[in-house]
């Protein structure tokens, strides 16, 4: 049996607000003796809007009314209405997840389907999911290869390396094509961002609003952006400024890089710029498209053509793989159903490390997103070692307790997903070592990804099964 449902994605980013309208083909793909499991073998793109200004109320508020202005005025243009939509994403990227009145943003969109996933995306979040649409993390799967994303935007850089189809390393840069932004032709500076200013200070430039900038300057200060990408992947001497432009934590360089590939609004500036173009977005996009052009990022690493560049972050759609987990579950007393708990997956790399080290390698990962709220909840989730001992069942217990610190001083419960069957005595160990304190769930053999959003249904068959409903964000590739 199949069946075909409607998927909104809409994202708004640092620049620019976008959404795209996917159709889902979804079919249950077991036997007719196994358990039903529902997944999507097709996707169809059938409506993009166009590419939107992200409107802004003041430096630090987004316009929300004219938000959602824009988005009901894409809905008919598609011509659909919010109640034929089933499922869908909506979330804030770039500085516009900085703005104060984000979730409130992201509140009023959530009304406009019916489950949507609706997230503020931190940096290392955004690259990933920007990897993904633009087709680095699929690639590199194909390809047996590592593969780095530059998702170059307006306000900055997010930067995911994958490898072989799983996520080794992330940063994320202040540089963007609208950290200066022109109010003519001839290079009168309408806005600088803090962080710009004082990397053309370390130039020993002074570039200030209303100042008008020569073409030379202009490009002395994209190539110095465009060289600390280069230092970022190793392909030039570290300098200070490299530190001061990271918005979080450097990249290790310590692997090869087979392949790097752009995405984001200036990717389209790398290869399709024209002479006398430099002014016409308004900012300094062109420029630095030209400065990596000119880099030694093409000249010394392969290039990979993104799939999708400026569009590359937008949520194509919430896929929907519905599975039952059973028979070997832990789970608390009456904290289902949940929905749409971010996962947050351990590489392969992650998994080798001893035992002992796991608590470090989850807490470094736990910062990658922003638990703000009292109930914001992360799914820590793991393929698992077959036939654990007891003594290492419970130094793995301990180490999830140490990786999930974030989670734990919160009031929602801890929630693990295993690959193996391994959940029950899994769970009843973390309960054991949280003195019952804590409520937990622990569920197993459910494959999910970094990116993806669970739902946990209500326990069935007297709470010896649950169902489970991954939502992972497809991307537009």
């Amino acid at each position: 049996m199949k069946e075909q449902i409607l998927s909104v994605g809409i994202d708004i980013g640092t620049t620019t607000t976008q959404l795209v309208f996917s159709q889902l083909t979804l079919e249950n793909t077991a036997s007719l003796i196994s358990v039903p499991r529902i997944e999507i073998i097709d996707k169809e793109v059938i409506f993009r809007s166009d590419i939107h200004f992200t409107p802004l109320r003041s430096k630090h508020e987004i316009d929300d009314n004219e938000i959602r202005d824009l988005i009901l005025k894409d809905y008919s243009y598609a011509g659909i209405t919010p109640d034929q939509v089933q499922t869908g994403a909506a979330i804030i990227t770039g500085e516009a997840a900085k703005k104060k009145n984000a979730e409130s943003v992201l509140v009023a969109l959530s009304g406009l389907a019916g489950e949507f996933v609706v997230a503020t995306a931190g940096p290392t979040l955004e690259g990933i999911i920007a990897g993904k649409g633009a087709g680095a993390c699929q690639e590199s799967k194909k390809r047996g290869a590592t593969i780095v994303n530059l998702d170059i935007g307006g306000g900055t850089t997010n930067i995911a390396v994958f490898r072989n189809g799983e996520l080794i390393d992330t940063a994320c840069l202040d540089i963007g094509g609208r950290l200066i932004r022109f109010n003519n032709n001839q290079g009168g500076v309408s806005y600088i961002a803090d962080k710009l200013r004082n990397l053309t200070r370390s130039m020993n430039l002074t570039v200030t609003e209303n100042q008008t900038l020569g073409q030379g300057l202009i490009e002395k200060v994209a190539n110095r952006m465009a060289s600390i990408l280069e230092e970022v992947l190793g392909l030039s001497e570290v300098s200070s400024e490299l530190d001061m432009m990271l918005t979080d934590h450097d990249l290790k360089r310590d692997y090869h890089i087979d392949y790097v590939s752009f995405s984001g609004g200036v990717a389209d500036c790398i290869e399709n710029t024209k002479n006398g173009e430099d002014f016409r977005f308004g900012d300094i996009g062109v420029a630095l498209g030209r400065a990596i052009a000119l880099s030694k990022i093409p000249q010394q690493l392969k290039v990979l053509q993104a799939v999708e560049t400026i569009r590359a972050t937008v949520v194509g759609a919430g896929s929907h793989t519905t599975g039952i987990s059973g028979s070997t579950i832990s789970v608390s007393p009456g904290v289902l159903p949940m929905k749409n708990i971010p996962v947050l997956k351990l590489s392969m790399e992650d998994e080798s490390l001893p035992l002992v080290q796991w608590g470090e390698a989850i807490l470094r990962k736990v910062q990658w997103f922003n638990l703000d709220g009292e109930k914001q909840n992360l799914a820590l989730a793991f393929c698992g070692q077959a036939n654990l001992g007891f003594n290492e069942v419970k130094i793995l217990a301990q180490e999830i307790i140490k990786g999930m610190q974030g989670v734990l001083c919160k009031t929602c419960p801890l929630v693990v997903v295993i690959e193996i069957d391994l959940a029950k005595v899994m769970g009843q160990t973390l309960r054991s070592q949280l003195g019952d304190k804590k409520d937990v769930i622990c569920i197993d053999t459910i494959k999910v990804e970094n990116g993806d959003y669970i739902d946990i249904g209500r326990e069935l068959v007297d709470g010896n099964v649950v169902p489970i409903i991954v939502k992972t964000l497809v991307l537009n590739y």
